[in-house]
């Protein structure tokens, strides 16, 4: 079965951390794990929603400078979750299934492929010269 695709609508529910530096990325790392924390997640969780938002912010700043990370409280059918969505206007990636098949090319980095399997939902939009937003979900353990 296909995922459905995560389309968050525009609500004041989000927290909205701009990103352009590394300190914006720890202030997000932050603000997400102790939304995590708020909601009961375990430690391991809490850990692994700071390390995509971490990377998610990386990219950003990498490739598009400025953008932004939202992350809110979700509540699913069965199940309470942690939404993220980073976001930028940035150049885009031109060939997005190769990107979710290489890691990062510098650093200790996760890349696009670590945070798609360390979340349990992922959703990536982009258009060259327009922009990239990626979508992660992490839900609660029962």
């Amino acid at each position: 079965m296909a995922p459905i695709p995560i389309r968050p609508p525009e609500s004041e529910e989000w927290i909205r951390v701009p990103i352009g530096s590394a300190q914006d990325i720890s202030e997000a790392r932050q603000r997400g794990r102790e939304l995590a924390a708020q909601f009961g997640f375990p430690p391991v969780d809490r850990t692994l929603i700071a390390s995509a938002i971490s990377e998610l912010g990386r990219n950003i700043v990498r490739y598009a400078r400025h953008g932004e990370i939202r992350l809110r409280n979700e509540a699913g059918p069965a199940a309470t979750g942690v939404a993220i969505v980073a976001a930028d206007s940035g150049p885009g990636i031109q060939d997005v299934r190769a990107a979710l098949q290489h890691s990062a090319s510098r650093g200790l980095g996760l890349g696009l492929p670590g945070v798609k399997r360390i979340m349990d939902e992922f959703e990536i939009v982009s258009k060259p010269r327009h922009g990239t937003t990626v979508t992660v979900k992490k839900w609660k353990p029962q």
